[in-house]
């Protein structure tokens, strides 16, 4: 496995860790920075090992479903998912966005204390991959980096505006 190409993100929030692990996994506050310049819907969030987290990402009249499954949760210091493209039904279907992207990506978020301020990374790894879909994954890594990177930047903004309020 550990061929595979992995994109790596890490980013380290003025922040505790519980409050970090709350904006991951409360619904009220997903949708605040997940899917940067879309209306994010949360039709499911079961945060438990063989739970569902559905969502939609509508902009501009077109919609995207994503379908996650957790498979271990480990609170507030870990999260594990397979993290899919979805039907309206939910069913797991290919990329309506990207030809061969990877039907699923394994996906590991851990939360680390370092003082008052929280450590976070994220990695995606194919998972039961075909080479096609190992070779697209590879090439549009880096293009990952802008979508994550725009959502990483609302959650800070999100974490500061919940700290804010709870002093």
């Amino acid at each position: 496995m550990s061929d595979l190409p992995t994109y790596v993100l890490e980013r380290v929030f003025n922040a505790p860790r519980e409050l970090v692990w709350k904006t991951w996994t409360d619904p009220k506050l997903l949708p605040r920075w997940y899917g940067p310049q879309v209306e994010t819907i949360i039709h499911r969030l079961e945060v438990k090992p063989g739970g569902l987290w559905l969502v939609e990402m509508r902009w501009g009249g077109n919609a995207h479903f994503q379908r996650v499954e957790y498979t271990e949760v480990t609170p507030p210091e870990r999260l594990v998912w397979l993290h899919s493209s979805a039907d309206a039904e939910w069913n797991v279907v290919a990329s309506p966005m990207m030809e061969n992207w990877p039907r699923v990506l394994l996906t590991t978020v851990t939360f680390e204390e370092d003082g008052a301020r929280t450590k976070l990374r994220l990695t995606w790894v194919p998972h039961e991959a075909s080479a096609a879909e190992i070779a697209c994954f590879a090439e549009a890594m880096a293009g990952a980096d802008k979508g994550w990177a725009s959502g990483m930047d609302l959650l800070e903004e999100l974490l500061a505006e919940l700290q804010a309020e709870a002093v």
